[in-house]
């Protein structure tokens, strides 16, 4: 069974990965990041580079502007942007086929529903590990080619988080981070996924998902809700950056995560009980 279950996510994700849109994000981080990396090179841009607090806590400004702080700005800036393209596979990958109507011939195989949405949303896991990798390995090759070797300077005035460490640590920090963030990206896919599983178009779950997570977004930032700001998804989500505070809140992450995880776990029964109970036949 276990094995039946690997041939059908290859063959999901050989067909996820044959889909043009699959990489859209792909490509249009590649382009932002030249961007990122091309205005960073403008005098009046690096001036406006914090470099008094690096010069405040003990650092030179050459040392420290260097890749791998590049690197981390792209992967902190473009986290918006990361929910659009991760809403956009999720919302397709079920949505997609019934509106092709390639759905119907799929289920008169011997292959269970329930079956059918895991193998589905495991390629959506993969995705998004794949995407967050992605962006971070092209972000450091780039600010390495163009700055070179150095420390990492942490600036993250949101969640107070302002370090700098030695370019060793520094790389580790950054490698270490990855997979939180793809963790924290998760939540994105799995709510695209789950609108997916209903009877909406492909588009359509797209944008529902996006609005609920901006809806959760412009809540969390609002002074009014300070009181119960452990309820949204976004302060949980930004969890990943606390790898990179002198002394990593372990325990805060982990409640985090068992909350992230809690909610992923939920929408996704949600989804299968949805998508079970329609009616394919008409």
């Amino acid at each position: 069974m276990g094995s039946l279950f690997f041939l059908q996510l290859k063959g999901e994700l050989r067909k996820l990965f044959a889909r043009k849109r699959t990489y859209i994000g792909f490509g249009a981080f590649l382009v932002l990041e030249v961007a990122i990396l091309a205005l960073f090179q403008i005098p009046k841009v690096r001036r406006a580079f914090p470099g008094r607090m690096i010069e405040r806590l003990g650092g030179a400004f050459e040392e420290y502007f260097s890749g791998q702080t590049l690197a981390l700005i792209v992967l902190l800036v473009t986290f918006l942007l990361t929910m659009l393209y991760l809403a956009l596979v999720g919302g397709d990958v079920v949505a997609k086929e019934v509106e092709d109507g390639t759905m119907r011939m799929t289920l008169c195989r011997p292959i269970s529903r329930v079956r059918l949405l895991l193998v589905k949303y495991a390629a959506c896991v993969i995705y998004t590990f794949a995407l967050i990798y992605w962006v971070a390995a092209t972000a450091l090759i780039m600010g390495y080619l163009k700055e070179g070797n150095g420390g990492l300077f942490v600036m993250a005035p949101e969640q107070n988080i302002f370090a700098m460490y030695p370019p060793r640590e520094g790389y580790i920090r950054y490698a270490s981070s990855l997979s939180f963030l793809a963790l924290s990206s998760l939540s994105i896919t799995t709510a695209a996924f789950v609108c997916s599983c209903f009877n909406m178009k492909p588009a359509a779950a797209t944008i529902v998902s996006l609005s609920y997570f901006m809806v959760d977004w412009i809540f969390f930032h609002l002074p009014y809700f300070e009181s119960i700001k452990e309820w949204f998804l976004t302060g949980n989500m930004t969890t990943w950056s606390n790898i990179f505070r002198p002394h990593i809140p372990w325990d805060q992450m982990v409640a985090d995560y068992a909350y992230l995880l809690g909610i992923n776990a939920t929408l996704l029964v949600i989804g299968i009980v949805a998508f079970s109970t329609r009616d394919f036949k008409s």
